[in-house]
């Protein structure tokens, strides 16, 4: 299915953009009217002004919440071991995939209170561990969907050659492919926000993709990478972003400039600014396969998608799986991500969906995900990670374990 197809007759991208600009206007007033309320009582000074673009405009690179370990390391990520003693021997690990949409991937350890990698730790899965992906660089800028499987292999093997695989946003797409590719190397998986049926719902970025991709034209897309001498830069998808929910970004600086006085509030700020704004490159080649594969062609849903001339069978999955979206979220709506139970072979009493109130980061590090929605999951997914009886491994010994070699490979 191309991307014409995908997009209604009737549906005008334009429209989406447009509404999304009104919305953005609109928030504009009335941060504007909050602004000239506060004014009354203590007009900002020229020296305010100054001190309100200095901070917007002074990005700096975020930083990992929690001590953990770096204990693996290639040019396309660092795998950080958060994992805390005593573990029970031979508990499953568990290893997350983050985000990688031109933000750092600390987002999954934002900070003390707001740490998902803190919340799979103390729900007992001691032994967790996170990828870290690197922004492109000249020597990875070639980079593509067999190198970043290869790097997922690899930190597999690095963890025990069996773990228990988290993905957010793309890294839930990134994580079904992987465990499509080799089930017998995942124990459970469990995908938040990410798309997997991209044309479900009410999909903003589906709109846009129609909008710049006529036809199923990618030439805007190669346009933006040969711009970026190979590479996808983060500050373009940042801008894209932005574009998405403009009111938001809007908001967000006239708060600022309204609690300049606020040192807590000036903290938060940074420290998100921090992290949205301060962005890395993504690889032209794996940023085009997305885009031609996922977005435009829904391929993984379709059944028509291969990596290395191997087919990617959803049916293949048949390990406990868990599913968590936002109800608000404008990223990856809801049936996005649930689309995915039906085309597994996972039993029923197996799968659990969960959604929760707010939007697509707070998925990852809102207080309401991590305090009422990521501990029912990950306590599944202790419940089969804990250490098999003795007979259990006495009948398991027969059986050849999984080999090191790619799943790309196979």
């Amino acid at each position: 299915m191309t991307s014409s197809s995908y997009c209604p007759s009737a549906f005008s991208p334009a429209a989406g953009l447009l509404s999304s600009w009104l919305e953005g206007w609109t928030a504009a007033a009335t941060g504007a009217t909050d602004l000239l309320a506060a004014s009354l009582a203590n007009a900002p000074t020229p020296l305010d002004v100054r001190r309100w673009r200095a901070l917007a405009d002074d990005r700096r690179q975020p930083q990992w919440a929690t001590p953990h370990e770096l204990v693996f390391e290639a040019p396309l990520a660092r795998l950080r071991d958060y994992s805390v003693s005593p573990a029970p021997r031979g508990l499953v690990p568990t290893l997350v995939l983050p985000p990688q949409a031109g933000h750092d991937s600390c987002i999954v350890d934002y900070a003390p209170d707001q740490s998902q990698m803190r919340t799979i730790v103390d729900t007992g899965c001691k032994r967790a561990y996170t990828l870290d992906w690197a922004g492109a660089t000249a020597a990875t800028a070639d980079a593509s969907i067999e190198d970043y499987l290869d790097v997922i292999d690899a930190a597999i093997e690095r963890c025990g050659g069996r773990v228990n695989l988290i993905g957010d946003c793309q890294g839930g797409w990134l994580a079904t492919i992987y465990a499509a590719l080799a089930p017998e190397r995942v124990n459970t998986l469990t995908v938040a926000g990410a798309p997997i049926d991209f044309h479900a719902g009410e999909p903003v970025i589906g709109e846009v993709l129609g909008w710049l991709a006529p036809g199923g034209s990618l030439h805007f897309y190669e346009a933006l990478v040969n711009s970026g001498g190979g590479v996808l830069k983060g500050r373009h998808m940042l801008s894209g972003f932005i574009m998405l929910q403009p009111g938001v970004e809007l908001s967000r600086q006239l708060e600022l400039l309204c609690h300049l006085g606020d040192a807590d509030h000036v903290a938060r700020y940074r420290e998100f600014e921090d992290w949205f704004k301060y962005t890395q490159d993504i690889p032209g080649p794996f940023y085009l396969w997305i885009v031609r594969n996922l977005f435009s062609d829904n391929a993984l849903i379709g059944g028509t998608l291969e990596v290395r001339g191997r087919p990617v069978e959803l049916s293949k999955l048949d390990m406990p799986l868990q599913l968590l979206a936002g109800e608000t979220d404008h990223i990856t709506p809801p049936d996005q991500v649930f689309a995915l139970a039906d085309h597994v072979s996972t039993p029923a009493d197996h799968v659990l969906r969960r959604i929760t109130k707010g939007g697509h980061l707070g998925l990852f590090m809102g207080h309401e995900a991590l305090r009422e929605h990521w501990p029912p999951l990950l306590e599944r997914v202790l419940a089969h990670s804990k250490p098999a009886r003795p007979q259990a491994r006495q009948l398991a010994s027969g059986q050849s374990s999984p080999g090191p070699s790619s799943p790309a490979r196979r």
